[in-house]
C-alpha cells in the first residue's frame, strides 16, 4: 500500500474498538481521513441496520455525489464492534458510500449519501 498514514484509532481490533467508541451519531467511521489515493481505509458501519441484518454490503462508487461511477457493492464482514470493509482506493477524487442489507433495505443517510475527498497526495 503506497502513501499509508498511521490510523487515528490504533490497529487491528484495537482500531476497530476505537473507531467504535468514537460514537458518531450517524453510525459510520472512515479511517484514516484525510484520504489520499491509494491509501487503504476502513469503513465501520454501526447505523440503523447494523444490528438486524445478516449481511451487509458497501454500496460505493467514485466521483460527484450526483454521478457516481465505477459503481460497486462489496460484501461487509460482521465483527463485535460492528460491519466493516477494507478497500484500496485508486481514484483520485472522492468516495461516495452507502449501506444495504441482503433484504435490500438502505441506510443512505436520509438521502445524502456519506462522501469522503480524495487527495492525490502531493505536497503544495
Amino acid at each position: 500500500m503506497s502513501g499509508n498514514k498511521d490510523s487515528r484509532y490504533g490497529d487491528k481490533e484495537m482500531k476497530l474498538k476505537s473507531m467504535r467508541q468514537a460514537n458518531n451519531p450517524d453510525g459510520v467511521a472512515v479511517d484514516p481521513i484525510p484520504v489520499t489515493s491509494g491509501d487503504e481505509v476502513t469503513v465501520l458501519y454501526y447505523g440503523t441496520m447494523s444490528d438486524r441484518a445478516n449481511q451487509m454490503f458497501l454500496h460505493c462508487g467514485y466521483g460527484k455525489s450526483d454521478s457516481w461511477q465505477k459503481v460497486t457493492d462489496m460484501r461487509m464482514e460482521r465483527t463485535d464492534r460492528g460491519w466493516v470493509k477494507n478497500l484500496q482506493l485508486s481514484d483520485p477524487s472522492r468516495l461516495n458510500f452507502c449501506f444495504r442489507d441482503e433484504n435490500n433495505n438502505w441506510d443512505n443517510n436520509k438521502g445524502l449519501d456519506w462522501s469522503v475527498e480524495i487527495h492525490r497526495g502531493d505536497l503544495p
